[in-house]
């Protein structure tokens, strides 16, 4: 029976120095060369995630955008994608009307694109878009109007917590709707994606594909509990988020002790 197994990364493949490590790298590529499937489901975008698993093989269909997209590593190619409908231009009004200004990520003319207007931006969203100088994706726009630009399939905002806490509690029943302070900044983010756009749905697809029997999975944080609750095993690293805790099977090394590829060369067969 084929396993199709599935990591997070930031706080799980991940080192604290947001990097695979070369022991993590050699692992895996090794048994990706002898047949394992692997791949990792994340929130960052494909640009992004590969430049921080560099040196990693991972030559199947990688999950993005907490499963809002679906890529073919080795062409990029589009594979699955899932966009909001017209109900997104009534939330982005809703948000200003809030004073919150996100970061809305859509396909413009057929090109990715990541949009945000500058007099804007707070204090989290500067610390984030400083990562993103020379990104191609990049677009800054003069009024928050045009942030309704496009396909939107992603929405992010970096603010206060009393001023986003109240914008999750309406609307996580209509999207799905991530809550959490980032691992790195400590910045309080709510990003909002069209209800289907899971890390589980994702995998559940790619398991399909493969035409896998069982799915083993690997997390760190809240994000990934919809993907622990569908797998057959899943694995939490020590450093991850108490709630996830809950839903482990295992409890395996921590991100930092490269504990996911430690596991693989253990378990995988």
């Amino acid at each position: 029976m084929k396993t199709l197994y599935v990591s997070d990364l930031d706080g799980t493949l991940l080192r604290s120095n947001e990097s695979t490590s070369e022991f993590t790298n050699s692992v895996i590529n090794s048994l990706v060369e002898k047949g394992m499937l692997f791949t990792y489901a994340t929130a960052r975008s494909a640009v992004t995630a590969k430049k921080v698993t560099k040196g990693l093989n991972a030559k199947i269909p990688l999950i993005v955008y907490n499963g809002a997209m679906v890529i073919d590593n080795v062409t990029e190619e589009l594979l699955l994608s899932n966009f909001f409908d017209d109900s997104v231009h009534s939330l982005l009004n809703d948000l200003f009307g809030n004073g919150i200004y996100p970061i809305v990520y859509s396909f413009i003319s057929g090109k990715e694109t990541f949009s945000f207007a500058p007099s804007f931006n707070t204090r989290g969203m500067k610390k984030f878009l400083d990562t993103r100088h020379g990104d191609p994706r990049r677009k800054e726009v003069d009024s928050p109007e045009l942030l309704h630009e496009g396909e939107i399939f992603y929405v992010t905002c970096i603010d206060e917590e009393e001023k986003l806490k109240p914008l999750y509690e309406k609307y996580k029943d209509h999207y799905r709707c991530l809550f959490q302070r980032d691992i790195y900044s400590n910045e309080q983010w709510l990003e909002i994606m069209p209800i289907g756009a899971t890390k589980a749905n994702a995998a559940r697809q790619l398991k399909c594909m493969f035409d896998c029997g069982s799915l083993t999975v690997f997390g760190d944080g809240e994000n990934d509990i919809d993907l622990f609750r569908i797998a057959d095993k899943s694995c939490a690293v020590a450093n991850a988020n108490d709630a996830l805790k809950k839903h482990a099977d295992e409890i395996i090394l921590s991100n930092d002790e490269d504990g996911v590829a430690k596991w693989l060369l253990q378990n995988c067969k």
